[in-house]
């Protein structure tokens, strides 16, 4: 798994650029939003509940439950949010990674339009919630092991974490061909482990979609490149 090592090596090496530091700020502050406003939300949702259930200090506790449900889904659903908002972005890093590193690649991808970044993302996110409710039964019948449901999740969600970082950069080059993500299915999945174990890191957990993306997109272009027979003129 040498590959997917010197892949985030090399998208650590990057995090300096203006560009990807432009990508960062951007993704970090919509995410951040993103649970702004879903936490006023749910503070309204619960004020009103309360008022309707007769329940006096209505306010009070409507705050400190939609601050409790906040914190929990901050911590469950990070990734995809974070995920989701990346993929607005996402063209930029690696058009950034391409043109350091790939350059005469880069001349040849092309950018994918706002309307199919957007599908991705939706598609992305249901994607997510479908697998990991699929493997919910099984994680439950693990509970009794101990480790056994934390190890279905991290297995589901490295599988989608790896994709869905490989593809950033695959749909730019794949001439159609959304289903042939040239990267290894193994690559994949230790890509994916490494970024899921990033995002339970508080601080790093910010970086964590910017590094997956860098990563992922060198991980694809050496599989181009390996399919092709060179290295695509990869700079290091």
């Amino acid at each position: 798994m040498n590959a997917v090592f010197d892949a985030l090596a090399k998208a650590f090496g990057q995090l300096s650029d203006r560009a990807v530091i432009g990508v960062l700020v951007k993704s970090v502050l919509v995410t951040l939003l993103v649970f702004a406003g879903l936490g006023v939300g749910l503070y309204f949702v619960l004020v009103a509940s309360f008022e309707a259930a007769g329940l006096s200090g209505g306010g009070f506790a409507s705050a400190a439950t939609a601050a409790v449900i906040a914190i929990l889904a901050a911590w469950l659903l990070f990734r995809v949010i974070a995920l989701a908002v990346l993929q607005f972005f996402a063209d930029e890093i690696v058009a950034a990674v391409e043109a350091k590193h790939y350059p005469e690649r880069s001349r040849q991808a092309k950018p994918l339009p706002f309307r199919r970044d957007l599908a991705n993302s939706l598609r992305g996110i249901g994607r997510t919630i479908g697998v990991n409710l699929l493997a919910l039964p099984v994680a439950i019948l693990l509970l009794v092991t101990g480790v056994g449901a934390a190890v279905i999740f991290l297995a589901v969600n490295a599988w989608l974490l790896g994709r869905e970082l490989t593809d950033m950069a695959w749909l730019r080059h794949c001439c159609g061909d959304t289903a042939g993500n040239p990267v290894p299915r193994a690559q994949r999945i230790m890509l994916g482990c490494v970024v899921a174990g990033f995002m339970v890191v508080p601080f790093i957990n910010l970086l964590a979609p910017i590094v997956g993306a860098a990563a992922g997109t060198h991980l694809t272009h050496r599989s181009i490149g390996l399919e092709n027979g060179s290295s695509g003129n990869a700079n290091v």
